[in-house]
């Protein structure tokens, strides 16, 4: 099997869930993969199944103009581009966004709960602040509320925002 391409922000979107096994063909380069992006894809097009491939080189951004995920934050145009139009996005209870530090975009690790909250202090500090630690100790992977945690690629600060229906 062929090794999925490599997103600088989002380092393993198979564990994440936005990759997902799958025989379907990509509706952009018609090909079977083996895989295929589920997540969010914001566009007047809406494709049934997008290849990692075709997300990667920005073919599906430029064919269906479509945005997988929305960036936050101030960051340089090319990195916005990158990560809104060829890096996969994740589903999140309401808006998803992804985090930036010091400049760039952070890399997503995924959605997580208060234990894996509370491995990465830095992102806890920033929970609490914003939410208080009654609500940070209720956070949960699978349900909600959730957490969703990044790391900085530049100074390895873990980053996390969480949101519920």
């Amino acid at each position: 099997m062929t090794a999925l391409p490599v997103f600088r922000y989002h380092p393993d979107p198979l564990a994440t869930g936005s990759v997902v096994p799958s025989e379907a063909p990509c509706d952009c380069c018609g090909q079977h993969r083996g895989f295929v992006y589920d997540g969010p894809v914001y566009a007047v097009a809406d494709p049934e199944a997008l290849c990692p491939w075709c997300l990667a080189d920005g073919s599906a951004g430029e064919r269906y103009e479509a945005q997988f995920t929305e960036t936050e934050g101030r960051v340089p145009m090319e990195v916005r581009l990158e990560v809104d139009r060829r890096t996969p996005g994740f589903r999140g209870w309401q808006q998803e966004r992804w985090l930036t530090h010091c400049g760039d975009a952070a890399a997503f690790l995924g959605r997580a709960g208060a234990a894996e909250v509370r491995r990465h202090p830095d992102a806890l500090a920033g929970l609490v602040a914003e939410f208080g630690a009654e609500f940070c100790e209720a956070l949960d992977a699978d349900g909600q509320p959730t957490a969703y945690l990044f790391r900085c690629l530049h100074c390895d600060r873990h980053l996390a925002y969480a949101d519920f229906t």
